[in-house]
């Protein structure tokens, strides 16, 4: 065939969990970073694609589009990503790797996520990249990122379990291909749904937020987008880590651990394991 079936890729990534849960942790930072930028570069390439529309169905259309090829990146560079690999759940249930090792991923590939992707949040803001449209790029991040510190955590939560259900299966299709097109098109269907859908992602929101945090620092951005009718009050870091990335992250991680148990209990549950 010219795939893997979906219980021979459940069968690779557990085992490729292992060395997920051992590689040092200086290697998995720095891969962790190169993800955070990949995801961030994805979702500035949506928002400068699609910032001056208006119908908002389109407007999901065109991000679904771009931001896939994130994920496609990341893929093919080895990267680090926290959501990705909540997957590893799959390698600790068949006592691959331990719960140590796991933990110890997520939390280093977490942080160095949120450094790539604020790093390129900065660079947008400060650097003329939101200068497009006479600035309207900067008013549609400040309108995005105050939306998603304004979410109720209940809403972030659950949308977050749904966004990661998609974003594990993205990463277990994109490891059925056994060759470039393949595994480019088994990762970008989930990834288009859910960014169609509007699901939050932890990572890249960790873009989203912090580039209009960031680009409220500028008067003339700020000005911009009090006329444009957008109430700043609520964008504030506070309300991003209560209100967004509290409840989006454990929504991710939920949605990710409960893909990873069915796909552990139906494909390896009751089977040898494979050590190496």
């Amino acid at each position: 065939m010219g795939f893997f079936s979906f219980g021979e890729v459940v069968e690779n990534y557990a085992r490729n969990s292992i060395k997920k849960a051992t590689n040092k942790g200086f290697n998995l930072f720095l891969l962790a970073i190169l993800a955070g930028m990949l995801i961030a570069f994805a979702a500035l390439a949506a928002s400068i694609a699609t910032h001056t529309v208006t119908d908002v169905g389109m407007s999901k259309v065109l991000s679904g589009l771009f931001f896939p090829f994130g994920l496609a990146m990341i893929v093919f560079t080895g990267a680090e990503l926290f959501t990705g690999n909540c997957l590893m759940t799959m390698g600790f249930l068949d006592k691959r790797i331990s719960l140590s090792g796991f933990l110890r991923n997520l939390v280093i590939v977490y942080f160095g996520n949120f450094i790539g992707a604020f790093l390129i949040a900065a660079i947008s803001a400060f650097f003329g990249v939101l200068n497009y449209s006479g600035g309207l790029l900067a008013v549609s991040a400040m309108k995005t990122a105050v939306a998603k510190s304004t979410m109720p955590f209940a809403n972030g939560f659950m949308q977050g379990i749904l966004c990661n259900i998609l974003v594990c299966l993205a990463v277990l299709f994109a490891q059925s291909g056994k060759d470039v097109t393949g595994r480019i098109t088994g990762g970008y269907v989930p990834i288009c749904v859910f960014v169609i859908c509007g699901f939050p992602h932890c990572i890249a929101d960790m873009f989203y937020v912090p580039l209009g945090l960031l680009a409220r620092i500028s008067p003339a951005y700020a000005g911009l987008a009090v006329q444009a009718g957008v109430d700043l009050s609520h964008l504030t870091w506070g309300n991003y880590i209560v209100r967004s990335m509290v409840p989006v992250t454990l929504g991710n991680i939920i949605g990710g651990v409960a893909i990873s148990v069915l796909a552990w209990y139906i494909h390896l549950r009751g089977r040898e394991t494979v050590k190496a």
